[in-house]
């Protein structure tokens, strides 16, 4: 059998891949040259993750997997993706913004409330005189 030196960079089909070739040829590879073939045959180099939590569940005659993994995103986004980005971060932003201002709008109409400032006559939201109810 042909190992990789890191035999966590060794998949089932890079030794099948291995194994169907001549030996002198399967040993010519260099160790970077076996971890590319790895990486294209679709092996994975595994990493920690902040957050891996394998748990399985018997259920009757069956039984199912979850796994949940969270960590730090280190490849490298496409296009799309680094605009997907982009757009939930402004989405975020400003969903952040509004509830902040909406807060604020709130807050400056309950003291105008509390100080009895009346900006517009025989109309109110109520939100001072339910507040007062319930303390």
């Amino acid at each position: 059998m042909y190992k990789i030196k890191a035999p966590e960079n060794q998949s089932a089909s890079l030794r099948r891949l291995l194994e169907a070739m001549p030996e002198h040829t399967a040993q010519s590879f260099s160790e970077e040259q076996l971890i590319a073939l790895n990486q294209a045959l679709g092996g994975r180099r595994w990493a920690r993750h902040k957050v891996d939590i394998r748990k399985t569940i018997k259920f009757w005659r069956s039984s199912y997997y979850v796994v949940l993994l969270a960590g730090r995103n280190v490849r490298q986004l496409s296009r799309f993706e680094q605009q997907l980005s982009r757009l939930t971060l402004a989405l975020f932003t400003a969903m952040l913004l509004l509830g902040s201002v909406l807060l604020g709008l709130v807050v400056l109409y309950l003291v105008k409330s509390a100080l009895g400032i009346n900006l517009f006559e025989d109309f109110s939201l109520g939100l001072w005189s339910w507040l007062q109810s319930k303390g």
